[in-house]
């Protein structure tokens, strides 16, 4: 479950420009990237950590560091990888609608996912998941010389070996009957 990740800024708004205030913010990596596989037997995955939330003279700035941590599959053998997360969120949110007149304006940021809502609420969960998925290495190994699964009957080589013998390329088989001679 995505715990907190929304947070009403309408008295935020309403003080003057330099005024602060922090929040708490916590996700399950589960629901924050649901389209990044984590592995299946993994623990619970989660981030969290503190966000300033400062009026500027454009919104409010969101700044914070959060971390977390993840088991990915390994590339080769899928077997769980632990990896730390160390996200930093520092974006400006924009209003949709004017404090003093209640009247909706258009903001000039064009990414949806930076605005404050008409209902003074400031959505945090894009901003993360962009974040999260840039931290998330592309490409993770349980260890350097991993060995992988067997492409014949998928037993996992780094823990026992199999009598599979690979299929050559019958391409290859004139260089093969080289060798055999």
């Amino acid at each position: 479950m995505i715990d907190n990740l929304q947070f009403n800024v309408a008295q935020l708004m309403k003080d003057p420009v330099g005024s602060y205030r922090y929040v708490d913010v916590a996700a399950d990596l589960r629901e924050l990237i649901p389209d990044v596989e984590l592995a299946e037997d993994a623990g619970p995955a989660s981030i969290t950590g503190r966000v300033r939330l400062m009026r500027t003279n454009q919104g409010v700035l969101a700044q914070g560091n959060l971390q977390g941590e993840a088991e990915v599959a390994c590339a080769r053998c899928l077997t769980g990888v632990r990896v730390d997360l160390d996200a930093q969120v520092e974006e400006v949110f924009v209003p949709t609608v004017d404090m003093a007149t209640g009247r909706s304006i258009k903001p000039e940021e064009e990414d949806e996912a930076l605005w404050i809502d008409e209902h003074h609420i400031l959505d945090l969960t894009e901003v993360l998941r962009q974040d999260v998925l840039l931290e998330l290495p592309a490409h993770v190994l349980c260890k350097e010389d991993c060995r992988g699964l067997c492409p014949e009957c998928g037993t996992n080589l780094n823990e026992a070996s199999c009598d599979c013998k690979p299929d050559i390329d019958p391409r290859w088989s004139s260089l093969t009957d080289l060798l055999k001679n």
